[in-house]
């Protein structure tokens, strides 16, 4: 791994033992929701995926891409997905491998670096789920390039994203005070900006993004805009992310 991402995955663990909102396991009443047809799996933080981008997940290869802490790898293996979860956080992947032991599922735990080619083969999955994790990689293009090899023909991506709004607000979400590209590694003095539990963030831009999944030969097929679960951009219904489905 880089230094950046060594970083955040040291971030990462200690984000879990702390109770960080993204590493509170599934709870069994869920699980149980889930198999019977009913689940709920986020890609950002207020809305569900919606039912159609997912269909039926029986008997399908899924990647849990950048999706440890217990969420969407327990939820999609309850569904009857072969679920594969991909994370660098080690506390991140403890937590699925405590739900499937508590809840009786199969689910395969990787630790990894999504920066570096993933270690898949080609047309390994029917469909990707990644939550936003875009922020904590400097270059987003090269992972959906990975993505759509990994992916079978008719595959599907289904990414959550950060937009760039997070970046430019100060602490109170009250006043534009940063410029765009956040990149700490090109330009040191942004790391000012971030707490020790931040970790190393970038902003994206949606050329970087769209785009870059346009070029690696997704098309895409949907799209919504989220927001905060608190916050003034929250009270303000100003978007702070936003989620792709893409096909192969």
């Amino acid at each position: 791994m880089s230094d950046y991402t060594e970083i955040n995955s040291r971030m990462m663990d200690r984000r879990v033992k702390r109770g960080w909102e993204w590493s509170i396991p599934v709870t069994h009443e869920e699980c149980e929701e889930a198999r019977n047809g009913r689940a709920c799996i986020y890609l950002t933080p207020t809305k569900p995926i919606p039912e159609p981008w997912l269909g039926d997940l029986e008997g399908k290869d899924v990647l849990a891409l950048a999706s440890g802490g217990g969420q969407q790898g327990p939820i999609l293996s309850a569904m009857g997905a072969k679920t594969t979860v991909f994370d660098i956080s080690e506390g991140m992947l403890r937590q699925d491998r405590m739900v499937a032991e508590r809840e009786g599922l199969s689910i395969r735990t990787i630790q990894g670096d999504m920066t570096k080619p993933l270690p898949f083969e080609d047309g390994s999955f029917d469909i990707i789920v990644n939550p936003v994790s875009d922020c904590y990689i400097e270059h987003p293009e090269p992972v959906w390039r990975e993505c759509f090899r990994i992916l079978r023909d008719g595959g599907r991506l289904l990414a959550g994203m950060a937009n760039a709004m997070s970046f430019i607000v100060d602490g109170q979400e009250e006043r534009i005070a940063y410029p765009l590209p956040c990149n700490p590694l090109r330009y040191p003095e942004q790391m000012a900006t971030f707490g020790e539990d931040d970790g190393i963030q970038f902003s994206h831009s949606y050329e970087e993004n769209i785009q870059g999944m346009i070029d690696s030969g997704f098309a895409i097929r949907g799209i919504y805009s989220d927001t905060n679960r608190s916050g003034r951009l929250k009270e303000m219904g100003i978007p702070s992310f936003y989620a792709i489905l893409a096909e192969k």
